[in-house]
């Protein structure tokens, strides 16, 4: 398994491109995809792509 972050300075266009592009790249039922667009006035958005697999934390975590 591998995990990747990478953070990007974009406008809105620029965001629209690369989640567009990114999302055709992925396999829908193995990868996962995620999106955390983070605005100054505005909070934080996330958008999800491919096979989500949520974090139950309150179940035992195991590294």
């Amino acid at each position: 398994m591998q995990k990747s972050v990478f953070e990007c300075q974009v406008d809105r266009v620029r965001f629209e491109a690369l989640e567009r592009d990114l999302v055709a790249e992925i396999k829908d039922g193995e990868d996962n995809l995620r999106f955390y667009r983070i605005a100054e006035l505005k909070g934080y958005e996330v958008r999800e792509h491919g096979c989500f697999r949520a974090t139950d934390f309150d179940a035992p975590l195991v590294l």
